[in-house]
């Protein structure tokens, strides 16, 4: 007879491996707190106790005056699904490919508990109420002894502590397409430097501080039930946003509006002892989202697995404080990238080991329920935008270097800046630290074997320190490396190939004259003959880029319109868009992906978002301003999709 997960951690089957606390020296159920987890999606501080004076927040501030404040928060990843992942796992997403990347489905080692069965082996009754969007294969109904839109702290046994989640969607970036309007008007809003300042997205702005209002209500509902039960004196309170806002340059990108979030907990007088500072008090130390699973052990006093990577923030015993905040952007729904961030809350330090991709990559999603997303391109393809407005939707440079105290809205890149040389010494080298001590699993195409957390371990295929030699020396575009790209091309490991066919399609028109030929013959030796699919794709792109068109554009429409792995069809479809007009001779095949019937969200809607887009491009017609959803469709959206929540009341729960 087999047993459930959910089994396993009711008869506490499940073992909690070598580095937790057994059962016997957990806490006694009364010497446990209530603990209240509060969530808002895709929010950056845009919230009074921050210093905003625009927002009208009330109940997240007074919750802040009475509360510890974190200044400098961090999601993990600029995207909900990855950072998800992150804060259920308490591991690096970037350590389990394929969970780095949008809509993933990474495998958790069988052995590896997330904090909810940790949580409910310490005595916790835990609940979620509803969101879960975990980037892995774990079923939510199995690790949750409540999980869906019926789940509240009113259904817990009155006899056992409660971990209650609540979820809500309303600031999530569909609904910015309502355009229901508020207190904020236009009027009001500030416009950053890498933005054109135009009626569109000043309203785009405005809807925006109008719906964390509206976000904050809901959030002063639960508080108030909670105060109502009483249940407030016994309950440790966090209320935190799931990754970075909405606004243009936001969600999905590594600069601060991307990855920083609020992150407010309040302890009450009765658990005081459990705190790291008095109510009232701020917290300056870069903290990161990874951190929440430990800080919940230390409450319920269980040792954190060697797997979980953060630091407890308050509880039986604290981290010492972290010096760094780090951040990571991979493919981003239909769009692959691959960047590394990190920050001490006064620098942000950015390396792009893809700067042949434009920054703003089109992303269907986006354009579609922001306006402004459409302004800002339209005004860019009419030429009326300024240099600094126009790099978003231009190559990157492969490092960046902000001060964000005298730059907040990261505009003056100061990588080659003499004064700041020390500084950006020292945060390459922090970032190179982290990313060899979590296994960044990055440098390994999506659907390539050995993704995984123990699988990407094994050197033979995944040799990480030489890899991210040879992705830096790629992504530096420099001449000199390309017979050293060329030689690698006959390495047995497929990442250590796939990233001198980068290197080479990285130099582009900086290919040396007397090394093209030789370049062209060894890479259509790849195209023919490499067992890999993702190595002869990013052969063809760089194929195209030295004159060789035929053969590698009829490559890449088969592997488009292959069924059997979704990462390859997306990865030969990004090199289609990349191309230009050397694609048309695909062009039946991506009409044919483009008119496709949507059957499953995932494994037709990203390449037929692309395809579509594509098309448009190719045929001349493209307009940004036709992207967007009619008011019926985007309400519509709003009222359908079932991984967002809307307020309180829709669950049935009011004060």
């Amino acid at each position: 007879m087999t047993h459930s997960r959910r089994d396993a951690i009711k008869f506490g089957a499940l073992s909690l491996g070598a580095a937790a606390t057994p059962l016997a020296a957990l806490p006694a159920k009364g010497d446990l707190p209530n603990i209240l987890w509060l969530v808002s999606e895709d929010n950056n501080p845009y919230i009074g106790a921050y210093g905003d004076k625009v927002a009208h927040t009330p109940h997240i501030d007074a919750l802040a005056r009475k509360g510890i404040l974190y200044r400098n928060s961090y999601s993990d990843a600029p995207v909900c699904a990855p950072s998800r992942f992150a804060i259920l796992t308490g591991m690096n997403p970037e350590s389990c490919a394929p969970a780095q990347h949008m809509r993933a489905k990474a495998a958790l080692p069988k052995d590896f508990q997330t904090y909810p069965e940790l949580m409910r082996q310490a005595g916790y009754f835990c609940i979620n109420n509803p969101k879960t969007d975990y980037n892995c294969g774990v079923d939510p109904k199995e690790i949750w002894d409540i999980q869906g839109p019926e789940g509240h702290w009113r259904n817990a046994p009155k006899d056992q502590p409660f971990l209650c989640v609540f979820n809500t969607g309303t600031t999530h970036e569909q609904h910015i397409c309502q355009r229901d309007g508020g207190r904020v008007k236009p009027a009001d809003v500030r416009i950053p430097a890498f933005l054109p300042d135009t009626d569109v997205i000043r309203r785009d702005y405005a809807e925006y501080y109008n719906i964390m209002e509206r976000m904050d209500g809901e959030i002063g509902n639960w508080l108030k039930q909670l105060e109502n039960d009483g249940l407030a004196d016994n309950t440790i309170i966090f209320y935190y946003g799931d990754n970075g806002g909405i606004l243009p340059r936001s969600k999905r990108y590594c600069y601060e509006e991307g990855l920083r979030v609020p992150l407010i907990v309040h302890v009450p007088p009765k658990w005081q002892h459990l705190a790291p500072a008095r109510p009232g008090s701020e917290i300056n130390a870069p903290v990161t989202l990874i951190d929440l699973p430990a800080t919940l052990l230390s409450i319920a006093g269980i040792a954190q697995p060697a797997q979980m990577t953060g630091k407890p923030l308050l509880g039986r015993r604290i981290g010492k404080p972290a010096t760094y905040a780090f951040g990571f952007r991979d493919r981003m729904d239909e769009r692959y990238d691959l960047v590394r961030t990190v920050t001490d809350g006064r620098w942000r330090y950015i390396r792009n080991y893809m700067p042949h991709r434009a920054l703003g990559q089109h992303v269907g999603f986006e354009w579609e329920v922001q306006a402004a997303y459409r302004e800002w391109h339209a005004l860019y393809l009419a030429g009326q935008l300024t240099d600094q407005q126009s790099a978003f939707f231009r190559p990157k440079p492969f490092e960046e270097l902000y001060d964000l105290r005298a730059d907040p809205d990261e505009v003056v890149n100061l990588i080659d800046d003499p004064r700041s040389k020390a500084t950006a010494d020292r945060l390459r080298k922090a970032l190179d630290r982290h990313m060899l001590a979590i296994n960044d699993n990055g440098f390994l195409p999506e659907g390539a074997p050995g993704e995984g957390y123990f699988e990407s371990r094994d050197r033979a295929i995944y040799p990480l320190k030489s890899l991210m030699t040879i992705a830096a020396s790629a992504a530096r575009r420099d001449p000199r490396n390309v017979d050293r790209f060329i030689a690698l091309l006959d390495s047995p490991v497929l990442a250590i190939r796939f990233w001198a066919a980068r290197g080479l399609l990285m130099l582009g028109d900086r290919m040396p004259a007397e090394k093209t030929q030789t370049a062209r013959t060894r890479l259509a030796r790849i195209l023919r003959d490499d067992s890999a699919s993702e190595v002869r794709i990013v052969a063809a792109e760089a194929l195209v880029s030295l004159g060789e068109t035929s053969e590698s554009v009829a490559l890449l429409a088969t592997l488009v319109d292959d069924p059997n792995s979704l990462p390859v069809r997306m990865q030969a479809m990004d090199a289609l868009s990349n191309i230009g007009r050397a694609a048309l001779p695909a062009l039946p095949i991506i009409r044919k992906i483009a008119n496709a019937e949507l059957r499953r969200f995932v494994d037709v809607d990203y390449p037929k978002r692309m395809a579509k887009y594509l098309l448009s491009t190719l045929e001349g017609g493209y307009d940004p301003s036709t992207e967007g959803f009619s008011a019926q469709a985007c309400l519509g959206a709003n009222k359908g999709a079932p991984m967002f929540m809307g307020p309180p009341e829709s669950a049935g729960w009011t004060s």
